[in-house]
C-alpha cells in the first residue's frame, strides 16, 4: 500500500485539467408547514438561499480541496449565473481562465427546493445543444496549448450531456492527451458514451453501462462485470474500467485484476455529486500511484464520505486520511 502521508503531500505537487460542463447548484432552504389553498403542493417557507460549484464544477472543487492545482476547461453563457459560478470557482482556488464565454448560451443552473434535508423540487435551467463550432475550436486550441506547455499530472473529462463535449472535441483532445502520453479519466453520459476512445480510466456508472450496452441483468457480480469491461473494451480501446454500483459499492478491472470493492457502512443524507468525487479521488490518486486498486478502495470511501451531507459537496481532506489511514491500513 502506498505511504499515505506521502500520497496526500503529492496532491500539492499534481496538476489536473478538468473538460466538461460546468454548472451552478442553487439551494433553497426552508420549512414546510402546511399545504398550499391553491393546488395539493407543499408551501415552502425560504429562510436560506446558496450557490455551489455542480458538474465539472464539484470535479473541480474535490481536486482542489485536496490540493492540487485545478484548471477547467469548459464553456459557459454570458449571464449573471456564470459570472457567480466563475466567482465561486476562483474563490476555490481553481484556474477558470480557459473558460470560454458565449453570447450564444444560457449558464446552466440546477435549483433544488430542500426542506428537513429532504428535496421537494428541482427547477433546471439549461441549454443543452452542441457548443457552435467556433466556440468548439476556440476550447481545443485553449486545451492543446495548455496540454502541450503545461503536461498536467490527469485531464478528467466531465460529460453532463449539457453540449460542451461534442465528438470533434472529444476526439481532437483525447488525441493531445495521447499524444503527450497524458493520464485520461473519463466520467460519460449516454450521448457521446462510446466517443471516449483509449482512456486510461472509464468511469461510467452501472445504470449508464447497461443503457449504453443495452444489457438487462439484476444480479450484478463480477463474472457480469468483467464481460461486461470487455465489451466496452472492445470498442472503447481503454485500460481500466472503474463502474460505479452505488450501494454496492464500486468495480474495476484492469489487464490483470478485477474486483468489486464494497461501501462501508454510512449514514446515507444525499447521493448527489457522490460521482464526482469518486471519479476525482480516482484520477489523482491513479495518476500518483498507477495503483488503480488503492485509486478504487480510497475513491469508494470518498464517494461514501461525501454522501453523508446534504447537497454537493467537496470531500474533506482530512477526514479521507483518516477514514484512509482507519480502514485501508489492516
Amino acid at each position: 500500500m502506498p505511504d499515505l502521508e506521502q500520497l496526500f503531500s503529492a496532491f500539492s505537487l499534481m496538476k489536473v485539467a478538468i473538460v466538461g460542463d460546468v454548472m451552478l447548484d442553487t439551494y433553497w432552504w426552508g420549512n414546510v408547514e402546511r399545504i398550499s389553498p391553491e393546488a395539493p403542493v407543499p408551501v415552502v417557507v425560504l429562510d436560506q438561499k446558496e450557490l455551489r460549484m455542480g458538474g465539472a464544477g464539484n470535479v473541480a472543487l474535490n481536486t482542489a480541496s485536496l490540493g492540487a492545482a485545478t484548471i477547467i476547461f469548459s464553456v459557459i453563457g454570458n449571464d449573471d449565473d456564470g459570472r457567480s459560478l466563475v466567482n465561486l470557482l476562483e474563490k476555490n482556488k481553481i484556474d477558470c481562465s480557459h473558460i470560454v464565454i458565449s453570447n450564444d448560451r444560457i449558464t446552466t443552473n440546477k435549483t433544488r427546493v430542500i426542506s428537513r434535508n429532504q428535496h421537494m423540487l428541482r427547477l433546471d435551467a439549461e441549454m443543452t445543444r452542441d457548443i457552435n463550432r467556433d466556440e468548439e475550436a476556440v476550447l481545443i486550441q485553449k486545451f492543446t496549448d495548455f496540454v502541450e506547455a503545461e503536461k498536467p499530472s490527469v485531464v478528467i473529462f466531465e460529460d453532463y450531456n449539457k453540449g460542451v463535449l461534442t465528438a470533434t472535441g472529444i476526439e481532437q483532445m483525447m488525441f493531445v492527451c495521447s499524444k503527450n502520453s497524458i493520464v485520461t479519466t473519463v466520467d460519460p453520459k449516454r450521448k457521446n458514451f462510446f466517443s471516449f476512445k483509449n482512456a486510461t480510466i472509464f468511469k461510467p456508472n452501472l445504470k449508464e453501462v447497461k443503457d449504453g450496452l443495452n444489457v438487462l441483468l439484476d444480479d450484478v457480480n463480477e463474472a457480469f462485470l468483467n464481460d461486461i469491461h470487455q465489451q466496452l473494451k472492445n470498442i472503447l480501446q481503454h485500460s481500466i474500467s472503474l463502474i460505479t454500483l452505488s450501494e454496492k459499492g464500486v468495480f474495476y478491472k484492469d489487464d490483470q485484476t478485477s474486483k468489486i470493492i464494497p461501501t462501508h457502512v454510512r449514514s446515507i443524507a444525499d447521493v448527489s455529486g457522490a460521482g464526482d468525487t469518486v471519479i476525482a479521488v480516482a484520477s489523482l490518486v491513479y495518476a500518483a500511484t498507477k495503483d488503480i486498486s488503492f485509486a478504487a478502495s480510497m475513491a469508494n470511501i470518498a464517494g461514501g464520505l461525501v454522501c453523508e451531507e446534504v447537497g454537493t459537496v467537496a470531500i474533506n481532506r482530512e477526514k479521507l486520511f483518516n477514514e484512509c489511514c482507519d480502514l485501508l491500513s489492516n
